[in-house]
């Protein structure tokens, strides 16, 4: 298969539910630091409890292949359990998804997906993005939740765009489960977030996640069926690449890539995603047995050939 890791590059050693990777380079050490959100396949809940509770995981390499776990990031609750905890040594009082992780020149930010509870169904509950602060990858201070497009937004993804303006982009379930957008000229704990609409439209989908490669800014967006390729000169305005149905990591991929991270490390570019090793369903109401809702941690890398973003070969 080309270009496409074939064996996990990483499992969470508790709970096998490794998802929603984001990468980052830590700018003292020069160790990269992998967060992701950790789910929970073995819960015997009903429902997506199994979904829900997740806290998030840390893994840590020195080239970006080899991956140790280092446990989960604490103190990122905004108060201690509200009552008793779960049974389940690895669920947390609160569900923790999808952690964004930058650096803003001075210091680490993260914008996490948080929701109330261990909800047992989709509909209902409330999801926020809470931003925090950090000096080290180890230590987060909680800042606030950001008011943006309506409360049910999940999967940040942020960068400094050409205008100089830093964007927010997020999944919005309240708006179509489309990719929305908000603009603020800094990162400072005060600053505002001005939402400026939508910036992917069409089918549904989650995980906006934007870098620069190639001479272009680049957009993936999770399909449930792959990764969906949008093509930009200012971060701003978006083309999808291909027809419609055109995905990287598809069908052919087996399993399909689901809701990455890409690093540009010179003029490389690594895409960590997620798949389902044993279940190959679009819905995660489907996955039926603890075995379905096991999730790996994979890697790809990317190159731009004549204009287009594709899966490249491994050297």
């Amino acid at each position: 298969m080309s270009g496409v890791f074939l064996e996990p590059l990483f499992r969470d050693p508790d709970t096998d539910g490794a998802a929603d990777p984001t990468v980052i380079r830590h700018h003292e050490t020069g160790e990269w630091w992998m967060f992701y959100t950790r789910r929970r396949p073995a819960d015997p809940g009903p429902g997506v409890t199994w979904v829900h509770g997740s806290r998030i995981g840390v893994a840590r390499s020195d080239d970006g292949r080899s991956w140790r776990a280092a446990g989960i990031v604490e103190g990122l609750d905004a108060e201690p359990a509200r009552g008793p905890r779960p049974s389940d040594p690895f669920a947390g009082p609160d569900t923790h998804w999808a952690p964004e992780v930058i650096h803003d020149g001075t210091q680490y930010r993260m914008y996490l997906s948080v929701i109330e509870g261990i909800p047992d169904r989709w509909e209902g509950h409330a999801r926020r993005i809470v931003e925090y602060r950090s000096p080290d990858l180890e230590r987060w201070t909680r800042i606030r939740p950001l008011p943006l497009s309506s409360d049910r937004v999940i999967d940040a993804c942020v960068a400094r765009c050409p205008d100089g303006l830093w964007r927010l982009w997020y999944k919005d379930e309240a708006r179509d489960s489309t990719t929305w957008v908000a603009s603020s000229p800094d990162l400072g704990d005060e600053h505002e977030w001005r939402v400026e609409g939508e910036a992917i439209g069409g089918r549904p989908h989650e995980g906006p996640n934007v870098f620069e490669l190639g001479g272009w800014w680049w957009m993936l967006v999770d399909e449930w069926r792959g990764f969906a390729a949008y093509r930009s000169t200012d971060a701003v305005a978006w083309t999808r690449q291909g027809g419609p149905d055109a995905v990287l990591l598809g069908e052919r991929a087996a399993p399909v890539g689901r809701h990455g991270d890409v690093v540009v490390d010179g003029d490389t570019a690594t895409l960590y995603y997620f798949t389902h090793p044993h279940w190959t369903g679009t819905e995660l109401d489907a996955a039926p047995t603890p075995a379905s809702r096991i999730t790996w941690l994979q890697a790809a890398p990317l190159a731009v050939h004549a204009g287009a973003l594709v899966v490249a070969d491994r050297p």
